[in-house]
């Protein structure tokens, strides 16, 4: 992890983060659980109930105006300053907080949807390295067509998951392929599904897949 992204002080430092499940301290694994544009920590914290695994914490940090970045993910990079490094601190912050509690990144996930899965595999292509599971759903990597991804580290055999529709009229498709080539160059174990027709939405399949890393995780021995 990049320490130094922790002295940032943007719009998204000083936001709360929600926790549900285990408590932190006595937690075996946990889940950074990343919202979309236009929602809130509470709402995607939700899926912590229909994801209910033991041994998981759950946390859920919270963008200021419910938004982590203002122009679509396909804009320049530059038009998405400063709240892009912001909200990349942001998620570094709060792995940073597991990892201090006793759960390290190898038994932590992230999960994000939309502007939030976008976030969420944006910031495990900067910072690559071996993590529990890494689900986007409904997301890609964050940046105009023709960004160099020329990003350092190894995935070491993280799970990936990519989910989304062939007609998300957020993500292109195109983007979800590229991201998972470009994550698989990092070493992740990459998994897409692409859902004819499914609307900008999270569905059953995507959340039993979900489910088969927490197992794998939670099974695992540790503290």
């Amino acid at each position: 992890m990049k320490h130094h992204d922790r002295q940032i002080r943007g719009p998204h430092q000083g936001q709360p983060v929600l926790l549900a499940g285990e408590p932190l301290d006595r937690a075996r694994a946990a889940m950074i659980l990343v919202h979309g544009r236009g929602a809130d920590a509470a709402s995607i914290l939700a899926l912590a109930d229909e994801l209910a695994r033991p041994g998981f914490v759950y946390l859920a940090p919270q963008a200021a105006g419910n938004s982590w970045y203002p122009q679509r993910f396909l804009a320049p990079l530059t038009s998405n300053e400063p709240w892009l490094s912001s909200a990349l601190a942001a998620i570094g912050a709060v792995l940073s907080q597991t990892a201090a509690s006793g759960v390290p990144l190898e038994r932590t996930m992230l999960l994000g949807f939309s502007q939030g899965a976008c976030l969420a595999l944006e910031f495990v292509a900067r910072n690559a390295r071996r993590y529990g599971g890494v689900v986007g759903l409904s997301g890609g990597l964050i940046g105009p067509v023709g960004t160099p991804r020329n990003y350092s580290g190894s995935l070491d055999g993280t799970p990936v998951f990519l989910g989304c529709s062939d007609i998300d009229p957020h993500i292109p498709e195109e983007r979800v392929h590229e991201t998972a080539e470009v994550l698989k160059r990092l070493g992740g174990d990459v998994t897409v599904r692409i859902y004819p027709g499914m609307g900008h939405t999270v569905n059953e399949d995507e959340l039993l897949f979900v489910r088969e890393i927490m197992a794998m995780l939670s099974d695992q021995g540790g503290s």
